[in-house]
């Protein structure tokens, strides 16, 4: 008589093909406490912006040369006295990256805080609120949207007397929000149907505390991928303003670094150091940010989450791999080896 392990795993209670192997509840549960910081992309990226902010806290008390100092070294080649070099008039590029950092820093950080404020304000309360209240929010955000947001930035920049680092990331943050607004909005509309919502509003919880309580906690992922989205463009646009001269060129940040080079010819005349030091810079912390960001939608999403190496089984015991991009492929187990079992008295 010939027996299939897959007949014995029916047979036996609790054993059969589809049982799922089950995990400590403690380990199961510091596995999902840890498992946004678990993750490469978001590792990698918070360590990058922690880099970042660090230089941009001590970035001047340690920069080797006084950023604006004028010397005899004039487009001088990365050496040891300089390790970036020196611009047309024998400035430490180094010195001015490190004191850049805080600037950058400060305006993405500023410019992302408010955006996301406005937005979890205007989408959350369009959202859940509902009528003309929707109508009236829901129009503001899309006018909003459709006026090109960097030019809206440079018209009202250039309006100002004074434009500083706090100003251009106040002019940022309220200009770039209705986007945010949009799909928190939406969100918002799927869950105020939902079955716990109602029955908080069936239990007399005011307004208030069903949006902070119970809607809220569903968006902050949602919210906080869009916050990573609005320092990404505060910071390119506040590159951009110094670039053009829109913002104040006297003080030091990564686009004034490019808008010297640029006026000084540094291409033509084979500075190299003066501008792909500030534009690797601008690279890679726009590269942390959206690692963050990928790491965030890994993290909401399931079929993100399992990367390609999620594993299931069906009630017959073929193997289901998840790939993300791709519908669910279903693989046909190996034929089950045979077990031969011979009554005593036969042999």
């Amino acid at each position: 008589m010939t027996v299939t392990p897959s007949s014995v795993e029916q047979s036996i209670p609790g054993q059969g093909s589809t049982a799922q192997p089950e995990s400590a509840p403690g380990k199961k549960a510091k596995r999902k406490r840890f498992q946004f910081i678990a993750n490469g992309k978001a590792a990698t990226g918070l360590v990058i912006l922690g880099i970042y902010v660090l230089f941009a806290i001590i970035g001047p008390w340690v920069a080797p040369y006084d950023p604006d100092k004028i010397t005899p070294d004039a487009l001088q080649a990365p050496s040891a006295q300089h390790w970036l070099g020196t611009s047309h008039l024998g400035q430490d590029i180094f010195s001015q990256i490190l004191a850049g950092t805080r600037s950058v820093v400060m305006v993405g950080a500023v410019a992302g805080i408010v955006a996301t404020i406005l937005s979890v304000l205007v989408g959350v309360s369009a959202g859940y609120l509902g009528g003309i209240a929707d109508e009236i929010l829901s129009v503001l955000s899309n006018v909003f949207l459709v006026i090109p947001g960097l030019l809206l930035i440079i018209i009202i920049c250039t309006s100002l007397p004074r434009v500083n680092d706090l100003t251009v990331a106040l002019v940022i943050g309220l200009t770039s929000w209705s986007w945010g607004s949009r799909v928190l909005r939406a969100q918002t509309l799927s869950l105020r149907g939902r079955d716990y919502v109602e029955a908080a509003r069936a239990t007399g919880e005011k307004t208030w505390r069903v949006i902070f309580f119970e809607i809220l906690p569903n968006l902050t992922a949602i919210i906080a991928s869009g916050f990573v989205g609005t320092v990404i463009f505060a910071v390119l646009s506040e590159i951009t303003l110094a670039f053009i001269g829109i913002s104040s060129v006297s003080s030091w940040n990564w686009g004034t670094i490019l808008f010297w080079a640029q006026g000084q010819q540094a291409l033509a005349q084979g500075a190299w150091w003066w501008f792909v030091p500030a534009g690797l810079a601008i690279a890679i912390l726009g590269t942390a940010l959206s690692l963050v960001n990928f790491g965030i939608d890994e993290f909401v999403s399931p079929r993100l989450r399992t990367s390609g190496t999620g594993r299931a089984r069906t009630a017959n015991g073929d193997k289901v791999r998840m790939k993300v991009g791709f519908t669910p492929v279903v693989r046909p187990a190996e034929p089950p080896a045979k077990i031969e079992i011979r009554d005593g008295a036969n042999q």
